[in-house]
């Protein structure tokens, strides 16, 4: 049986992420915003800035992940695909779809960043396990996949990542009983494969800036079927 875990979970982030200390986040992100649309690096706008609130290296996390410059909202906004994928195939960013996802099963933190996207604070570094909501994350996917309708969907685990076989076995499990045209590759760099196809699931700053065109899944997938569901605003507004 899997592990029962609240994937991506700190007891810390009720102070954290809520009341004086959210208003200080609000507050840091435009600062980091306005450093970065004047030309600053992301890591050195949130550091210059993390040091002036005195930020934990947490909070410093959520800022490099949610903050974007103007530029970059603009150009993944104008990239995002929405409604039907009849003929077309979803790749999907293994590890990134469904990571959030455990995470908001999780009642963790997962922010709804500057660019539109959801993204969690869980951090892989090379290592990943099967857990109580794995299952349920795939049956939401499947449903989600089930509703765009591409024509085949190929989800991409980077091989390097400890236990990325037995998730990819368990996607196809699901595609089978599914009976959708889904399979899943494990490869030795998912972001190399990913950045340069026309129709990615992904929050991956990387990819999205370097992709022909990408699906906002997880904050889709969120919204839809946990609707309860809270996420961290750094912007201070609810993004449209």
């Amino acid at each position: 049986m899997p592990e029962c875990v609240r994937r991506g979970f700190v007891p810390t982030d009720a102070r954290d992420f809520q009341g004086d200390s959210l208003r200080l986040l609000q507050e840091a992100q435009a600062d980091a915003a306005y450093l970065l649309n004047r030309g600053y690096e992301l890591e050195r706008a949130v550091s210059f800035v993390g040091d002036r609130f005195q930020f934990s290296a947490r909070q410093r996390m959520a800022l490099i992940r949610a903050t974007s410059s103007r530029c970059d909202i603009a150009l993944r906004r104008k990239k995002e695909i929405t409604g039907s994928l009849s003929r077309k195939t979803l790749w999907l960013d293994g590890f990134n779809v469904v990571i959030p996802l455990e995470a908001a099963l999780s009642g963790s933190t997962v922010l709804l960043c500057m660019d539109g996207t959801a993204r969690d604070l869980c951090g892989l570094h090379g290592s990943y396990r099967l857990i109580d909501k794995t299952d349920l994350v795939l049956a939401l996917l499947f449903d989600a996949l089930a509703r765009l309708a591409p024509e085949r969907a190929v989800f991409v685990l980077d091989a390097p990542v400890s236990n990325s076989g037995r998730l990819a076995q368990h996607i196809r499990s699901f595609a089978q009983g599914c009976g959708f045209p889904a399979e899943a590759t494990l490869v030795p760099n998912a972001d190399a494969l990913l950045w340069d196809k026309d129709c990615v699931a992904t929050g991956d700053a990387i990819i999205l800036n370097r992709c022909g065109g990408w699906v906002n899944l997880c904050r889709d997938i969120i919204e839809t079927a946990l609707p309860g569901f809270r996420f961290t605003d750094l912007s201070g507004r609810a993004i449209q």
